[in-house]
């Protein structure tokens, strides 16, 4: 299966469109360490103001992934801040 399939789900021989088993906001995310991991910094940030952007606005369901998508926002910031200041130092 190819990459891009892995993320979709289809109903073998019934035509249907297919579903998504992955939230667009987390291959946002998964885009965003990627970039980081290649050293893309400027995609990388780019990436995370658009997620940034896709998580602050009003949420559609209210469920408790809010909080846990808000963490993980942070610390796609932090590891953006560390990766382009490495020699700093902890605080």
């Amino acid at each position: 299966m190819s990459h891009t399939e892995d993320d979709i789900v289809r109903d073998a021989g019934s035509g249907a469109t297919p579903r998504y088993s992955r939230r667009l906001s987390d291959k946002i995310l998964i885009a965003f360490h990627h970039a980081c991991d290649q050293g893309d910094f400027e995609v990388a940030e780019q990436l995370l103001h658009i997620l940034e952007m896709m998580l602050t606005r009003r949420p559609l369901t209210p469920d408790g992934t809010r909080r846990r998508n808000m963490e993980s926002l942070v610390a796609a910031h932090e590891r953006l801040w560390h990766l382009r200041h490495p020699n700093s130092e902890e605080m």
